[in-house]
This record gives structure tokens, C-alpha cells and sequence, in this order.
């Protein structure tokens, strides 16, 4: 498809919602969730670690099928509140095993608000250098007063892959009990255009559209 065309990604948790999600054309990336902590991955998809990768090796094989790629959600890619054993080194070793099942787009992310630009820049400067067939995503939650120095350290980090949510909606219900937002992608927009790095395929009317009409949709 065309580079100004925007395309759909559809997160999904298992194998079956691979299989409807590679049955629909509009869809170009299907969006895993696979946790750098245990304990998260058995909140979130009711499965280890080890189960969770072996439902990343089957949906690998549908993409293929099918045309569409996998971007795997690295959750707790930045620290976890479960006391749990964290390290770049330790995310660097789960990397490692998507890159032998030909995973190329992750997806480091923080559904906590954990990150800072220290860990942020750490992570990215640890990985991109050891995995150069891998386009490293961020997506981050935040406070909104820290937000865009977290994407400004990504940024500087050699990130060029950002989510966001409009306006900041949306939390991790699965995370903990109080939920901390997407960074807004406004926040990214900003960041991008201060840097002279927003892609010319943004469309800023388009963008302002939607960002007008969320706060009808969400309130």
C-alpha cells in the first residue's frame, strides 16, 4: 500500500484473533503482547512466558501466510512493579528469540509510567546496536508532565517507530490498579516537528480533525 495511506494494526491475544485479524484485507500489522515479566504475562494473556512465544512462533507463520507483520509488544520492557528479576540484558535475551523466529518490529513498552529518559535511553542504545534487522518501536505511558521527555530521549535514542493515543486516552487495566494513559499523540506530533522530523505524509488537517472529534467520542 501507499506510504500516505495509513494503515491498520489489530492488537490481539491469541491465535484465534490472529486468524480473524490476517482474514480481514484493511489489516497490515497484527500487535502481540509479550512480557519481559511473568507475572504480567499471566495477567494479561493468561500464559508464561514460554506459551506466550510459542503463540508469537504461530502467529509468524499466519503473517507469512497471509501478508502481514508482526509487531511484538515488549510489555514491561522498561521495569515492572512485581519485584521481578529486570535488566536491558534480560530484554536483550527475549529479543534474541524473536529475531531467530524473524520477528522485525518491537515494540518497547511501558504500560506503567515507569520509564525515564535514563532507561529509555539506556534501552534503546543496549539494543538497536546488537539487533540492526530490527526496527525498535516505543510505546509509552505517562504522566502528561513527563511525556515528552520520554519521547524526546527515544527520539535521541534512535527511535523512529512512536504509538500514541489522542488526547492520551486509554490505560492498562491488566498493569496495576490505578491506570497511567498513553502519551498523547499530540505530544509525539510536537516533539517531531520541533526535531523537523514529522514524516511529509502527515496530514495535520486531518490529524487536528480527529483530535476534535475524540473529545465527542470520549468524555
Amino acid at each position: 500500500s501507499s506510504s500516505t495511506t495509513s494503515q491498520l494494526l489489530a492488537f490481539i491475544a491469541n491465535v484465534r484473533g490472529a486468524e480473524e485479524a490476517c482474514r480481514s484485507e484493511e489489516i497490515a500489522y497484527l500487535g502481540f503482547p509479550l512480557s519481559v515479566s511473568e507475572t504480567f504475562q499471566q495477567r494479561n494473556t493468561r500464559k508464561s512466558i514460554q506459551e506466550a512465544l510459542e503463540t508469537v512462533i504461530h502467529i509468524q507463520r499466519l503473517c507469512s501466510q497471509h501478508k502481514k507483520q508482526q509487531v511484538v509488544y515488549l510489555s514491561m520492557g522498561f521495569g515492572n512493579p512485581y519485584e521481578e528479576p529486570y535488566s536491558p540484558d534480560i530484554v536483550a535475551q527475549l529479543v534474541e528469540k524473536l529475531v531467530a523466529e524473524g520477528i522485525s518490529i518491537v515494540a518497547l513498552s511501558d504500560t506503567i509510567g515507569v520509564a525515564t529518559p535514563d532507561t529509555i535511553q539506556n534501552l534503546y542504545t543496549t539494543l538497536q546496536p546488537s539487533f540492526p534487522t530490527v526496527t525498535f518501536g516505543a510505546h509509552l505511558h505517562s504522566p502528561a508532565t513527563s511525556s515528552k521527555e520520554k519521547i524526546q530521549a527515544a527520539y535521541e535514542a534512535g527511535c523512529r517507530r512512536f504509538d500514541g493515543a489522542i488526547r492520551g486516552f486509554g490505560g492498562c487495566p491488566m498493569a496495576k490498579d490505578e491506570l497511567t494513559g498513553n502519551i498523547a499523540t499530540e505530544t509525539i506530533v510536537a516533539v517531531l516537528e520541533e526535531k523537523e522530523a514529522l514524516p511529509t505524509t502527515f496530514q495535520k488537517a486531518s490529524f487536528q480533525e480527529a483530535w476534535s472529534y475524540a473529545a465527542q467520542v470520549f468524555y
